[in-house]
């Protein structure tokens, strides 16, 4: 495969390899130093002509250098053509693997997956170990939330029974024992002597 070697430069200068697949930048960079080579020696050859021969050995000496860097020239372009058939492999290789992940990128996804991904779109998260510790943090959260709930429901129907509900006298009569044997239990663990009352001395 050949390439325009006398335009091939001023065309990449003007491209912007923004974009491109890793493999084409890789061609096109090794292109152009393969034309900056291919210039150096087409300038000696140039320089080759402003130079006087008086006899015929110098004559002989000039045009094997212009053969010599001929032959240069001929080589570099030899391994620039043969790289450029891996670069051309690679470059397809890059585009399957480009074209398998839009197709998988495209597949159904799981409801699980789904929400996964609109966490993680939400939160600005793309390390898979972040979103499984924000997963968690979120989880917590709600549990929280949840026995706030449960509390504050419990309290609302204590709230809600009737103030004046009564309490056959056999209930009523075990609460006050109990009380009152609380209170004594209470009393004696403080070392407090039975039938100690109490008074106020704020005036």
């Amino acid at each position: 495969m050949n390439i325009s070697w006398d335009q091939t430069s001023s065309i990449l200068r003007r491209m912007n390899t923004a974009g491109m697949l890793k493999s084409t930048q890789d061609r096109l960079e090794r292109q152009e130093e393969t034309q900056k080579q291919v210039d150096f020696f087409e300038k000696q050859k140039e320089n080759l002509k402003n130079v006087s021969c008086g006899s015929v050995e110098e004559i002989a000496e000039k045009l094997k250098m212009y053969q010599s860097y001929e032959d240069q020239i001929s080589s570099i372009k030899a391994a620039y053509n043969q790289e450029q058939m891996f670069h051309i492999l690679d470059e397809s290789t890059e585009k399957g693997e480009k074209i398998a992940e839009a197709i998988d990128n495209m597949e159904p996804k799981t409801p699980e997956e789904r929400l996964e991904e609109m966490v993680e779109e939400a939160l600005g998260i793309e390390d898979g170990g972040e979103l499984e510790e924000a997963m968690e943090e979120l989880e917590e959260v709600v549990e929280e939330l949840t026995e706030e709930l449960t509390e504050e429901l419990t309290e609302g129907m204590e709230e809600a029974l009737p103030e004046n509900a009564e309490l056959s006298a056999e209930e009523v009569a075990e609460a006050a024992a109990a009380a009152e044997a609380a209170e004594q239990e209470a009393a004696n663990a403080a070392g407090i002597p039975e039938g100690y009352m109490p008074f106020d001395v704020r005036l």
